[in-house]
């Protein structure tokens, strides 16, 4: 029913009639009185008694006029009518059940629930309820005419229990407002419910007692903290509709006992008190109570001792004499790798057949012999591939307990172990690459030299042309790999930038879908207020390719590769009590695709180098290697998670950069673009042991249009250097026999503190900076070809100034204030 709209407000009150008298009354008087006292002054002839007739005229008229109550003049009043579709929307929104009523008992208006409980929209208190509802409804009613205000609480209807609340309302307090809200009709259950889980069950977990709330399918609606803890482990666990008989076992002698709990605890006492007399099967409180006087009676000690020693956070276990098992708590059960269920007889039924005669001769020893302990390394059945330490002690006055055996759970220290030994092999095997990468380098850049040397001899066409480009084509991916070396012994070149990671997803999001196929759907989302990283821009973009790449491999027939960015803040670190992730803000990126997964016992050996799940010939076992390097390099952390079949995620957590003052000093200055020329002059001493690189970097100088001085070692430089007219630039390599290059420097700048020089090594520059502290030197990496050569040459030149300094930009550059 819509709100009605009455027409008790349509009528106007008007009051033009009062208006017009107090207007031109007083006026009418004033002429009335001038004319009376004129006929006097005729008549009598005496003008003080007709002037004092007037003013007594005029005067009674003016205080009447201002006792007269007051109108607005010429107002015309009119009440308007309310808006009942407002107060209706209004209660339709709160989901009320509301009804206005005037004061000739006509509804007004009325909200939709309340047509759903009156059908027909009655109008209160005319309405079909149960027994004489209707009548304490319509005293009510008068009662908040009287007072402003009543309520009534006893309405039924059917199922509806309900309550009113009668409220005068209204400008002239001419209506009635009628709010009828739900009872809700708390159960007997419900009400022992929460007794038990409130404030009494905690006073009887305090004495002793466990109490649970059961309806009469037997499932529990409630129970206090102390029944909670003893039935599931844990005071948080939610038991409710869990079938109360389930959390508890019988034994031969009939004895109850928590199932969770180990043999030999005490067993337990139930009482079940009925809520409802009437109701034998109905629904009940459960109080449950150890009972140690039946176990004292039926075990003595032994009993109360296993009891305690189920409680030990290490395994323990207890045999008699003749080494049947006893008892062995969870911890014991846990270390030796006990299936649920299935305990054993003895103890040699949990080890290797060859350790299990000298076990049973250890326990029937330390049974009969004086009160004794030791140990026996033994192999167990279900871990044999490393010995454990099993305890011995004799015991006495237990009953039929005569050893007690203890059991260390060596998962975690094995574990540890393990990572210490695959963290010590990793660093060899990333010393040996670095060797390894370092003799190639050299061989590489003079293979890729003297290609360069013959194609400026060989033009497109000729007949040899294609090979020498093939050849260093061939050269270039040795380098390649030779980097990826490099990379997983985190002794590579790199360049490192302050970054954002989406901008680098962005930039190679292009090439990914080129390299996944139209197989593989790519989804790319990035997270909001992300933290700028320090890393090499074009490193970080070969991590994603490779990551990528191994994704598609795990999907051949198709699926989804997701690249997510997001941030992490310390305290989020903090909450994942990782042992490896140190607390620190960090940008995060995660790659994972929904592919065939890896085995667990694989996902340990993802990282090594050569290591691939690949068939033969189709991978190098270098790709995630080379990821892990470069993360590592960069000082972020990778973790890997993947099951069989539900695809594998890659994560990785950059630290967060936080600029110093000078880089932001640095970032203020723009630094000069370095001059580049195609030829040269001035005089190089070149020093490097290796021939070939040698004769290859030579020639290509002196192509240049350099005078090029060359030594083998680093006292042939310091010979030549010493016998040269001027020596404008040292480019030497850095390991060498004899001399090397750091320690030829160091002497080279006690006499000529302003030479320049420019090191080549095939080891990583940052390595070599931390353990050379020499200013002002320049930077090439191995392998490098002609035209590198030349423009490091020319841009150590360009940066040379008339005193021989090195300018200081601030910025990354192969000039830089020390090594360190």
């Amino acid at each position: 029913m819509a709100g009605a709209t009455g027409n008790s407000y349509k009528h106007e009150i008007v009051s033009l009639a009062s208006d017009k008298g107090g207007r031109f009354v007083l006026p009418l008087l004033i002429g009335a009185a001038l004319l009376s006292a004129a006929l006097i002054v005729w008549a009598v002839g005496d003008w003080a008694l007709g002037a004092g007739f007037a003013a007594t005229i005029v005067g009674l008229a003016a205080l009447l006029h201002l006792v007269r109550p007051q109108r607005a003049p010429a107002a015309l009043v009119r009440e308007v009518a309310p808006d009942w579709t407002v107060t209706r929307a209004a209660a339709n929104a709160l989901g009320m059940a509301v009804a206005v009523t005037d004061r000739s008992g006509r509804l007004v208006c009325a909200s939709d629930l309340y047509g759903e409980w009156f059908p027909g929209y009655p109008a209160p208190p005319s309405l079909p309820l149960d027994r004489d509802g209707a009548a304490l409804l319509a005293e009510a009613g008068r009662a908040a005419w009287r007072d402003g205000e009543a309520s009534c609480d006893t309405l039924s209807r059917g199922a509806l229990k309900a309550e009113a609340r009668i409220t005068r309302t209204g400008r002239s307090d001419d209506y009635l407002l009628w709010h009828f809200s739900p009872v809700r009709q708390v159960s007997l259950i419900e009400q022992f419910t929460a007794m038990v889980m409130g404030e009494m069950g905690t006073q009887l977990g305090e004495a002793g007692l466990m109490a649970a709330i059961i309806g009469a399918e037997g499932r529990i609606r409630g129970a206090n903290e102390a029944f909670v803890l003893r039935a599931a482990g844990r005071g948080d666990a939610d038991l409710t509709g869990r079938d109360l008989a389930a959390y508890f076992r019988r034994d031969e002698e009939g004895r109850i006992f928590f199932a969770r709990e180990a043999p030999g605890m005490l067993p337990i006492a139930i009482f079940r008190v009925l809520l409802r007399a009437d109701q034998p099967d109905g629904p009940a409180l459960v109080l449950l109570v150890d009972q140690p006087g039946n176990v004292a009676a039926g075990g003595s000690s032994l009993s109360y001792f296993q009891a305690l020693l189920a409680l030990m956070p290490f395994g323990l276990a207890m045999t008699d004499r003749d080494g049947r098992l006893l008892f062995l708590n969870e911890s014991f059960a846990r270390a030796a790798n006990v299936p649920d269920g299935h305990r054993p007889a003895y103890p040699g039924d949990l080890v290797v057949t060859e350790d299990q005669a000298a076990l049973a001769a250890a326990v029937r020893r330390y049974a009969v012999g004086p009160q004794m302990t030791g140990d026996i390394a033994v192999r167990l059945r279900n871990r044999p591939e490393e010995p454990v330490a099993l305890s011995l002690a004799g015991v006495r006055g237990l009953g039929e307990a005569a050893v007690i055996l203890t059991l260390k759970d060596n998962d975690e220290e094995g574990r540890l172990k393990r990572q210490v030994a695959q963290a010590t092999k990793m660093q060899a095997v990333g010393q040996l690459a670095g060797g390894v990468a370092h003799d190639f380098n050299n061989i590489l850049t003079a293979i890729i030299g003297h290609c360069d040397l013959m194609l400026m001899r060989h033009t497109p066409g000729d007949s040899d042309y294609d090979d020498i480009q093939q050849i260093k084509s061939n050269s270039n991916r040795a380098a390649s790999l030779t980097r990826q070396l490099l990379a997983f012994s985190r002794q590579q070149t790199l360049r490192p930038q302050v970054i954002q990671l989406p901008d680098i997803v962005a930039d190679v999001s292009n090439l990914l879908k080129r390299l996944i196929g139209e197989k593989v759907k790519l989804e790319v989302s990035h997270g909001r207020n992300l933290g700028l990283v320090r890393a090499d821009p074009g490193q970080m973009e070969q991590v994603i390719v490779n990551l990528a790449v191994n994704a598609r491999d795990a999907m051949p027939g198709g699926g989804t590769l997701t690249i997510q960015t997001f941030s992490i803040s310390a305290a989020q670190v903090r909450e994942m009590r990782s042992t490896v992730l140190p607390a620190a803000d960090y940008t995060g990126l995660r790659v994972s695709d929904t592919g065939i997964g890896i085995p667990p016992d694989m996902v340990t050996k993802i990282f090594e180098p050569f290591f691939t799940t690949k068939e033969v010939g189709k991978g190098t076992g270098l790709g995630l290697s080379t990821v892990y390097g470069i993360v590592k390099q960069s000082g972020g952390y990778i973790f890997a998670e993947s099951a069989p079949g539900q695809g594998t995620s890659f994560t990785i957590y950059l630290p967060v950069h936080v600029a110093s003052a000078d880089e932001k000093q640095a970032a203020t200055i723009r630094t000069p673009p370095s001059r580049k020329v195609s030829w040269g002059t001035g005089t190089i001493l070149l020093v490097e042991d290796e021939d070939m690189v040698r004769a290859v970097a030579e020639r290509a100088l002196t192509r240049q249009g350099y005078t090029v001085l060359t030594a083998a070692d680093g006292e042939q430089g310091l010979e030549a250097l010493s016998g040269a007219d001027r020596v404008d630039l040292l480019i030497s390599d850095v390991v060498m026999p004899n001399m090397d290059g750091p320690a030829m420097v160091r002497e080279a700048r006690r006499s000529m503190p302003a030479l320049p020089v420019l090191f080549m090594s095939g080891y990583a520059e940052e390595q070599l900076r931390k353990s050379i502290d020499i200013a002002n030197v320049a930077f090439l990496p191995k392998p490098f070809s002609v035209a590198q050569l030349s423009e490091a040459v020319a841009d150590a030149f360009a940066r040379t100034q008339p005193d021989g300094d090195a300018p200081d930009n601030g910025e990354s550059s192969p000039w830089r204030d020390g090594m360190a």
